[in-house]
């Protein structure tokens, strides 16, 4: 009886220690250059710089696959940090990707959202929630403003506030119908 149970306890012990050694081994860098070019990049997570978010171009950046003026949301401040960091020349924003642009919020319209879950498929970061047939909503605290849920909306329900914009409800009563069914 109790040589098995010294035996797992060896093994549990064994790969305890396995454990927290690849745990320290593998442990991402701090230092590291893409994660410091991720951390200057706006996490949009829009893909106009041709890579599927921030992550991803930040990591090319680093290889040198991509040039650090492909980031519209970043802009000029964006690119002058990372050329400060990769000591490199800045460069003029790659305007054949977009334009910089003032953050933004995605905003849904109740009165015109049908529902059909597009908006909450192209979202990269699920800023938006709802189901099926039913009204959707943006948390806007988690929304980036990438413009991603604007082409798939079939009622163009989608509108885009600036940020800085404090939310209103609308008001009570503005042509606003309660169903019979539900009176």
């Amino acid at each position: 009886m109790l040589s098995p149970l010294l035996t797992l306890t060896a093994l549990v012990t064994l790969v305890g220690v396995l454990l927290l050694w690849l745990g320290r081994r593998l442990r991402p860098d701090e230092g590291d250059l893409v994660e410091e070019i991720n951390r200057i990049l706006p996490q949009t997570q829009c893909a106009q710089c041709g890579y599927p978010g921030c992550r991803p171009y930040a990591q090319a950046i680093a290889d040198g696959e991509a040039e650090i003026n492909q980031c519209p949301p970043g802009g000029e401040a964006g690119i002058q940090a990372l050329a400060e960091l990769l000591q490199v020349d800045p460069k003029p924003l790659d305007e054949s990707r977009g334009e910089h642009k003032a953050p933004v919020i995605a905003r849904i319209d109740e009165d015109r959202c049908i529902g059909c879950t597009l908006c909450i498929q192209a979202c990269p970061v699920d800023a938006i929630f709802g189901a099926a047939r039913q009204m959707h909503t943006v948390i806007e605290a988690e929304c980036t403003g990438c413009e991603l849920c604007l082409p798939p909306c079939p009622v163009d329900c989608i509108d885009l506030l600036p940020k800085s914009q404090a939310y209103r409800p609308p008001r009570p009563g503005a042509d606003r119908r309660i169903p019979m069914s539900l009176a």
